[in-house]
Formats: structure tokens, C-alpha cells, sequence
């Protein structure tokens, strides 16, 4: 997984890339193939705002979310990429249990012989 951290117009410090990379790994240890995480960090007058880019294969996620501190709008975004990436995980199992995406019903009554 490739993963790239931007910020405009703000310095992307180590401590706010550490904790960028720590709320990820919580949102994506979910979830395999992803193939890549792009986070924009930016500043626009006096709101601070987060977005995160996540490539899974075969679909594109975007989230973004805005506060008055840096530090809650990345735990906003994090916290909706977690619901958006459970979700699919959730939809992708779902459809892969059975063909037509429907639980199939057990014959329970197979070992009743009929006369």
C-alpha cells in the first residue's frame, strides 16, 4: 500500500504524520487490497480540513471533513473512512457468500425418511 500525506499551505510535522499513519492503520487493518492512500491536509482561513483518497480494487473512496482543530478533522475523517471501508467490506461478503447474494435455506428435516 502506497501512501502519500500532503499538506497545503501547512507544514506536515513528524508528530502529525505519525498520527495521521496511526489513525490509518486503525481504518485499514480491515480491509486487504488496498492499493493506495493519498491524505491532504489544508488550511483555509479558520477551518482546518482532512481528505483522504483510498484506492481499493475495482473502487475509489473519498471522505473529507472540516473543524476548527487540525487534530479533530483528522479524527472525523478517519472515523468516516472507517464506516465508508466496513461497509464494503460488509457488501463485498455479503455477495460473495452465495450466487445470487440471498442466504440459502437448510433442508433440516434431511434425515426424516418419508413412507
Amino acid at each position: 500500500m502506497s501512501f502519500q500525506l500532503t499538506g497545503v499551505h501547512l507544514e506536515v510535522t513528524e508528530t502529525i504524520r505519525e498520527y495521521v499513519e496511526k489513525k490509518l492503520n486503525r481504518c485499514t487493518k480491515n480491509l486487504d487490497g488496498i492499493i493506495s492512500t493519498s491524505v491532504i491536509l489544508s488550511v483555509e482561513k479558520h477551518q482546518q480540513k482532512a481528505e483522504i483518497n483510498v484506492d481499493v480494487a475495482g473502487k475509489d473512496f473519498h471522505v473529507e471533513a472540516a473543524d476548527s482543530d487540525l487534530y479533530a478533522a483528522i479524527d472525523a475523517v478517519t472515523d468516516k473512512l472507517n464506516r465508508v471501508l466496513i461497509k464494503h467490506k460488509e457488501m463485498t461478503s455479503n455477495h460473495r457468500n452465495t450466487p445470487t447474494g440471498r442466504k440459502e435455506f437448510e433442508d433440516v428435516d434431511a434425515d426424516v425418511e418419508v413412507e
